[in-house]
């Protein structure tokens, strides 16, 4: 299953697809651990939500610290 939107939507060429990667598992690691500390049951999952947010600018990866 592809997600919608696409990675070269979200970062610019100048940016690492690999660095992307792994800023979204971070994150979808971080939403994870949320959802079960407040025991929610979510429709969606962690990877979609996290992707979401940096689709939204809502979250953004430092490259430089990756």
């Amino acid at each position: 299953m592809m997600l919608k939107p696409a990675m070269y939507q979200i970062i610019s060429k100048k940016d690492s697809y690999y660095k992307f990667v792994v800023a979204v598992a971070k994150r979808a690691r971080e939403i994870s651990d949320e959802i079960d500390e407040q025991k929610i049951v979510c429709e969606e999952k962690p990877v979609k939500m996290a992707v979401d947010e940096f689709a939204k600018g809502k979250c953004r990866a430092d490259f430089s610290q990756l």
